[in-house]
């Protein structure tokens, strides 16, 4: 670039760093007003106009620069920008092939054009690039490099399984044939070991591990030690494993707990078949003892620096026990062990988590057990003892049998956790407020008892105290996102959606936890948003949560590149796997089917949404099935401290009863794609011509035609769904089976949606689009030659659906909580707009009129009155039930109900606080939602 050129593009280059698109495509139109065939700037410009969402104007200069196949790195550079913002990634690999096919003496443009194919995933191509670049270079790195993408081509889900083999073959005889042996670096060790672990060629993979080189390299890198402990497992040297860990846990001081397993897997490794064999039953006995000699030496020597001991001795009498041959079966040696251990470790937090597999004792060992708990004396000072009461707690409540968890009992237990917490947290008075309090978990246990009695009685009064004690724990201890979680657990279950939003924001999750931790409020949304009043609330949270997917496609690949730069082979395969499952997460998806029916009941239908909607959702739902979703979502960040006996706490708290999994996602995505298919004009042809960006891989999943798969469901799926949920997808499908046959007679052909695009963006670009051709209609663009279907009776799931779902709201609106009543009013807002939908296509009197529909639309008026005379109906109810919330006596039967036993400690105006943004939640959900679905559908009007 010369210095003139440079000094012209550089305010344009700080004008895109800055984010001031505007300024950038002003520099760029005055450079091109004198220099016109300037591909930099060119590049420049369209990067502008994709970052100002200006895509028809920038695929016009795309398209021009792609043609002209440049060569330069700023063009290069600017382009793949460009087309990784419209999502054109394989015309990205396919620039610099072209680039590199006119230089292939470049060193550089051969490496770019390996790494975009590293971007794009395509493995197959970047190992030929990488394999020409090292015969054409000789770099050693570039070998290297195609060794490393023949392996993530047989990691790939897409790669036949009678190919995998082959291609590991091929990495091997690759890293073979390299010049220097691989274990002159880590990484590239780590790479041959895993290649022969595939490939079950133990023999040559301990050749390299035995030898001096290959045991330090061991030594001093992790992932190489985890390859080399999976080669020697699988090699069946269990028992050699086991000295090795013995030898550094007794010689080296290694504490790491999973030496300790080794030394137990060696112990047991040849205990499976026992039968018969006293001999051999006997020299295990022995070896028990030995390695129980073993450890209780550690034990003694670590005292309470260190739990591996005690721990490991717990593992080994309770494998001694599964097999028979434990020395103190009938003397509670099982006991001493976690009496000598909750002696040791009990005032840390990690102790009842440590324990929990081994307390499940029965008869008199689990009575001697329960004794030894119950006598821990109650003290909240120091700070171990009330850690040590906790975990006290925690034991006793999980080994509690069925029938010692009654009402009453647990109305105790309530107040003695409640008692022992307001008594502990003064413990904590001092603390910074951003430090979490030591009697936290107290207040969790009673949250626990709390939502356990409403599980066994239904009564609500229980979930008010749950909620005031636990919002009280979190103004003492901000931080503790468990509280926090159980709070919008609860207040999700008692239909007050405000509060939970509360929390849910405090928490500030970020980056990755969007996807793991969001499903706790964004699960089951619909009901619950306002978006027809104008409140955006819950659509908005759906759309912040939905950026760490964009950085993943952003970020992610350039984390692999930098890998591969780095030849940090051991990480490559993390990266691929991570951007993979949050690519394909099942929570974005979900997020993104909650966030469409949401937009439906806000956004008026109309062919833009119609068409958008439709291309997302399809582009899901050809990703691919079931297999192809990652369920990323985390449960087990909700504390469980509920009896073995009983549910857990995510299962006694999850909205409706039923977690949104793969089969609702499908049932739901089945729904909708059909309908905006319906409603669309688009079919596969013109969407192969008109869309932008890639497309998912076909597979033989995705090969069927799509109405074929749209038309599946499996009883897996359907189980997911509520009552309420499959009546309103059997309706769904009714409706669909109803009106397709006059969609598919009704939708203009292909030719001429072609033709209708291809004027508008020539109206609106002023290029033609590219590669269409407007065929000659003569005005009969929507008569067709063949014979229209017969009219049909709407089916009776159709005419019947909203008389059933308004005796389903009389029903439920009875209950204490609105949560359903609310969810039968959003499923029945949901039906009217589906129906709006699918009847859209035949709302043009001129298409009536051209296909001789009247009969058919004739029937659409009785089945609207309904809709609207059942939706206003529950929609007046909602608002009459909202006269009872928020109000003096709501307010104060929360806090009569809250002044029980050790409740009644809590300050009154709190727990009249906690009352008021209840009531007053509830009060706004039920007005905003009964007046929202008046405004809906008042939108379609008849």
């Amino acid at each position: 670039m010369s210095s003139a050129l440079d000094r012209q593009v550089r305010p344009i280059y700080d004008a895109l760093d800055t984010g001031s698109n505007k300024s950038a495509l002003v520099a760029c139109n005055k450079i091109l007003k004198k220099q016109p065939k300037n591909v930099l700037v060119k590049a420049l410009k369209a990067l502008a106009l994709v970052r100002s969402q200006k895509v028809e104007e920038s695929l016009v200069l795309c398209d021009e620069i792609l043609a002209s196949k440049p060569t330069d790195d700023g063009v290069l550079s600017a382009m793949m920008h460009v087309l990784r913002g419209l999502g054109r990634h394989k015309d990205t690999v396919q620039m610099f092939e072209e680039a590199f096919k006119k230089e292939p003496a470049n060193e550089d443009l051969g490496t770019q054009t390996f790494l975009a194919n590293v971007r794009a995933s395509h493995w197959k191509t970047a190992q030929q690039v990488a394999t020409k670049l090292y015969k054409q270079f000789r770099k050693e790195q570039y070998l290297y490099w195609s060794v490393m993408a023949a392996v993530l081509q047989a990691n790939d889900s897409a790669t036949p399984a009678n190919m995998r083999t082959m291609l590991y073959q091929l990495a091997l005889r690759l890293i073979t044939s390299s010049p220097n042996p691989s274990f002159n670096q880590a990484d590239r060790f780590h790479l041959h070991l895993s290649i022969l672990r595939e490939l079950g060629s133990y023999d040559d993979a301990m050749k390299l591990l035995d030898s001096e080189i290959g045991k330090y390299i061991c030594a001093a890198s992790l992932v190489c030690n985890e390859v080399r402990r999976d080669i020697w497992r699988a090699n069946g040297l269990l028992q050699e494993e086991g000295k090795r860990a013995e030898t550094l846990i007794v010689e080296h001081n290694d504490r790491n707990w999973l030496e300790f397993l080794a030394v137990l897997d060696a112990t047991f490794a040849s205990a499976s078949d026992l039968a018969g064999e006293e001999t051999r039953k006997s020299d295990l006995v022995a070896e028990c003892l030995r390695v129980q000699e073993l450890l209780e030496s550690i034990a003694a020597k670590d005292g309470k620096s260190d739990r591996s001991g005690p721990l490991a001795l717990l593992e080994l009498e309770k494998r001694a026990r599964q097999y028979g041959v434990s020395t103190d079966i009938d003397d509670g040696r099982i006991v001493e062990l976690l009496k000598d251990y909750f002696g040791r470790i009990g005032d840390k937090a990690c102790c009842y988590e440590d324990l929990l597999p081994y307390v499940l004792l029965d008869g008199e060992l689990a009575s001697q057990w329960t004794s030894f708990l119950e006598a821990v004396a109650s003290s909240y000072s120091p700070q171990s003892d009330l850690q040590r009461l906790i975990n006290c707690h925690k034991l006793l409540r999980y080994n509690l049998q069925p029938s010692e968890v009654t009402v009453e009992a647990e109305l105790s237990r309530a107040d003695i956790y409640t008692k022992h917490y307001l008594d502990g947290v003064q413990l904590g008075k001092n603390l910074a407020v951003t430090d979490l309090q030591p009697a936290d978990d107290l207040a969790i246990l009673a949250g626990h008892v709390f939502v356990n009695l409403w599980t066994m009685t239904n009564e609500e009064k229980y979930l008010y105290n749950a909620a005031s004690l636990l919002e009280y724990a979190v103004t003492r201890s901000k931080p503790s996102f468990r509280i926090r979680l159980m709070l919008i657990r609860i207040y999700r279950l008692l239909g007050a959606p405000a509060p939970a939003i509360e929390h849910y924001r405090a928490m500030q999750i970020k980056q990755i936890q969007n996807d793991t931790l969001s499903h706790f409020l964004l699960s089951r949304s619909s009901p619950f948003s306002l978006a027809a009043t104008g409140d955006l609330t819950f659509m908005t949270e759906h759309i912040e949560s939905s950026q760490i997917y964009l950085s993943n496609t952003q970020d992610t690949p350039e984390y692999v590149v930098r890998a591969f730069n780095g030849e940090k082979y051991s990480q490559i395969p993390e990266f691929v796997i991570f951007e993979n499952r949050v690519e394909c997460s099942l929570q974005r998806n979900i997020a993104k089917l909650e966030h469409t029916r949401m937009r439906l009941g806000f956004d008026l239908v109309s062919p833009e949404i119609v068409d958008m909607e439709l291309i997302d959702l399809k582009f899901i739902f050809d990703r691919g099935l079931f297999q192809d979703h990652f369920d990323n979502r985390d449960f087990d960040v909700l504390p469980n401290y509920q009896p073995c006996s009983s549910p857990s706490l995510n299962e006694q708290t999850m909205l409706f009863g039923k977690s949104e999994g793969q089969g609702w996602l499908w049932s739901f995505l089945k729904v909708y794609i059909r309908a905006f298919q319906h409603a669309s004009d688009l079919d596969d042809t013109v969407e192969e011509k008109l869309l932008i960006g890639d497309r998912p891989k076909a597979t033989e999943a995705n090969s069927k035609p799509l109405k074929e798969r749209l038309c599946k469901r499996s009883d897996e799926e359907l189980s997911e769904l509520t009552e309420d949920e499959l009546t309103f997808v059997r309706y769904a499908d009714a409706l669909a089976e109803w009106l397709e046959p006059h969609h598919d007679y009704v939708r203009p052909p292909p030719a001429v949606v072609l033709a209708e695009a291809a004027k508008q963006t020539e109206l609106k670009t002023g290029h033609p689009l590219k590669g269409i051709e407007i065929p000659i209609t003569n005005g009969s663009s929507h008569k067709k030659d063949e014979e229209a279907p017969p009219m049909a009776e709407p089916p009776a799931l159709v005419t019947s659906f909203f008389d059933s779902m308004t005796a389903r709201f009389a029903q439920v609106k009875s209950e204490q909580s609105p949560a359903a009543a609310l969810y039968v009013a959003a499923l029945m807002q949901e039906a009217f707009v589906l129906f709006m939908l699918e009847t859209y296509r035949f709302k043009s009197n001129s298409v009536v009129k051209i296909h001789k529909l009247g009969n058919l639309v004739a029937h659409f008026k009785p089945i609207k009155a309904q809709a609207l005379a059942s939706i206003k109906d529950v929609a007046d109810q909602l608002v009459k039930m909202s006269e009872s919330e928020g109000t003096a006596d709501r307010r104060k039967e929360i806090v009569e109900s809250c002044a029980q036993g050790s409740m009644k400690e809590l300050d009154h105006d709190f727990v009249l606080n906690v009352a008021k943004k209840l009531s007053d939640s509830r009060k706004v959900m039920l007005e905003g939602f009964g007046k929202g679905i008046t405004r809906v559908v008042a939108m379609y009007p008849n």
